[in-house]
């Protein structure tokens, strides 16, 4: 394939193909039945966005499709971090430590530095002798297997140490303390930039689009079937190979196109809380052991994240749902260290999110391996399983690698180690000039720097919306760490289609506020209407959706089970109600 013939196949030059807006939309669903591609990606979570950027990037024509939002199942479910996984170390997964390692690396420094930041930890020493000089050198292999280090290595504290660093800590919880760092980073709004810098190198991105079968030409796979769950319209996308990378799906698309898969995948259910910051005195996070694993108490703007928990799940993969129980024990573990304990009543955001875990021989989902697998399941065909958001981009050159065996000629190989997110390049200059900018669009200069860390050098792009609009530059009524311009360039340029999208996942809102989003639903709901151009009966419609959301969200999470919890929020209205569940 030569690179005029992948020009041909471009979107016109007046056009933005990172724009992910209504127009984009019908221009995908032309090229989809009037191109054929060299590979379709199957589900945007972070592994799906960075298999189509990773295939884009090696000059491949891409489709991307996912059948609900990006990133709307394990991808902003996540701890929001990026880290090697300490406790890897002794399950003596050097390997997949030591990679984690490098990719956090490459995405502070060149591929993300505006979306993914250093975060420090404590970790409390409660136990005399062995465990200082134990801990300080599983951190000593932690601070140097990444290569070149761009947080600070350990410090060690003695316990007046760690309790000026952490006051909110109980004497009687440790003895000392180490600090490390990990970084961290908004899940949603990594994977949706990854899927749009895809978009930018010319792969065709589009969401609420599903599959519904697979082609064939004699004995191997040649495309998809898929339909829109928008408007229930159906259309083919002609391949050369199909890359499933559909995480706990990944079964369920197994059986629909009628192969077997390598491996199976289990789901472990991880429940996250959110508490405001003032409610634990801290300079830093904190990691927590616990008798199966570890707990981390995470810094996330002016809250804390809580979590996370570590269950079978063989439910509704869509919705996972927390249960009381899962709730009592984040609180019970966290508060054994505190001072102050934490309540039911000062939580303020409750998430819960499944791990595509590869199916071992353990019952016990905590001792699963984070190592993913690929595999080409029938010709034609690649599924990808396992791993963890750290090592996303490891994992999409793998699935790449393995699927261009079906592909005439010999692709390049992955490049995107070289390849910055979209936003990243100019933003250390813009961080230096963010006085200025804030000055020339009437803003705090802490509210220009809070749009960098989400948006880097597109800032200008969505201040820009604002023009003529100064009453997009206030903040949401009633969630005021985003402003109106923020709404309208989700749905005008990041893909969001419905509110729910907007709410739990281009914004936050739906965790970092007590009324989890209700309360501003039908201010943001004209802003998104006004660009998906939304009747005032289809803007109350998606109001009312998500309050039925968010309503059976917290009655799930006053039941004592599993099954009860998932009977509860399973029976809120879907905001994509077209689509089609199982697909097999």
């Amino acid at each position: 394939m030569t690179s005029s013939q992948h020009g041909a196949d471009r979107p016109a030059a007046d056009q933005n193909p990172a724009r992910l807006g209504p127009d984009n939309r019908e221009e995908s669903w032309r090229r989809f039945g009037a191109q054929t591609y060299d590979l379709v990606v199957i589900g945007g979570g972070v592994v799906g966005a960075g298999t189509a950027l990773d295939a884009a990037t090696r000059g491949l024509r891409v489709a991307l499709v996912e059948a609900r939002d990006l990133a709307s199942g394990t991808s902003s479910r996540s701890s929001k971090l990026f880290h090697g996984g300490l406790r890897y170390l002794e399950q003596l997964e050097f390997g997949l430590v030591r990679e984690a390692l490098h990719e956090r690396e490459l995405m502070l420094t060149k591929i993300a530095p505006h979306l993914v930041k250093p975060v420090s930890f404590l970790y409390p020493l409660t136990r005399r002798v062995w465990e200082r000089p134990y801990t300080a050198a599983g951190l000593l292999m932690y601070d140097t297997m990444g290569g070149a280090r761009s947080v600070p290595g350990q410090k060690h504290l003695t316990r007046a140490g760690a309790l000026r660093m952490v006051p909110a800590l109980k004497r009687s919880a440790l003895i000392g303390g180490i600090r490390y760092y990990d970084a961290q980073s908004d899940d949603a709004r990594h994977t949706m930039t990854v899927a749009r810098t895809a978009a930018h190198y010319g792969a065709v991105v589009r969401t609420s689009t599903q599959v519904v079968g697979f082609l064939r030409e004699a004995d191997r796979i040649s495309g998809v079937r898929v339909r829109d769950v928008e408007d229930g319209r159906e259309t083919e996308i002609h391949a050369g190979a199909v890359i499933n990378c559909t995480g706990v799906w990944t079964d369920e698309l197994q059986r629909l196109s009628g192969g077997r898969g390598r491996f199976r995948v289990r789901a472990s259910k991880g429940v996250h809380i959110v508490v405001p910051r003032d409610r634990i005195v801290s300079e830093s996070g904190m990691i927590l052991r616990t008798e199966k694993s570890v707990l981390f108490v995470i810094p996330w703007r002016n809250h804390w994240i809580v979590g996370t928990t570590d269950t079978d799940w063989n439910l509704d993969l869509a919705h996972p749902a927390a249960t009381k129980h899962d709730i009592d024990y984040l609180l019970e573990h966290v508060n054994k260290v505190l001072a102050t304990p934490l309540t039911h009543d000062d939580i303020e955001g409750v998430y819960a999110g499944l791990r595509p875990l590869l199916a071992g021989e353990s019952e016990e989902t905590s001792k699963l391996s984070r190592e993913h697998a690929v595999a080409r399941v029938a010709p034609g065909l690649v599924a990808i399983a396992g791993g963890k958001y750290t090592t996303y981009r490891v994992m999409a050159a793998d699935a790449v690698d393995a699927a261009v065996v079906d592909l005439p000629g010999r692709p390049p190989s992955s490049i995107t180690d070289k390849v910055p997110l979209l936003g990243a390049d100019g933003y250390h200059a813009l961080v230096n000039q963010a006085d200025h900018l804030a000055a020339q669009h009437g803003l705090h200069p802490y509210r220009v720097r809070h749009l960098l860390d989400r948006y880097g050098s597109m800032v200008h792009e969505v201040l820009a919306l604002a023009d003529g609009r100064p009453e997009l530059l206030k903040p949401i009524e009633s969630a005021p760490d985003y402003l109106g311009v923020e709404v309208v360039y989700a749905a005008s340029h990041e893909g969001a289609l419905h509110l729910e999208d907007v709410l739990a996942r281009r914004t936050r809102i739906s965790i970092e506020y007590a009324h989890r989003g209700v309360d501003c639903a039908e201010q943001v709901a004209q802003l998104v209407g006004e660009v998906l151009g939304w009747s005032a009966e289809a803007a109350q419609h998606e109001v009312a959706v998500y309050r039925s959301r968010v309503e059976a969200e917290r009655d799930s999470q006053s039941q004592p089970t599993d099954e009860s919890a998932d009977a509860l929020r399973a029976a809120a209205p879907e905001a994509r109600a077209g689509i089609i569940e199982p697909v097999s």
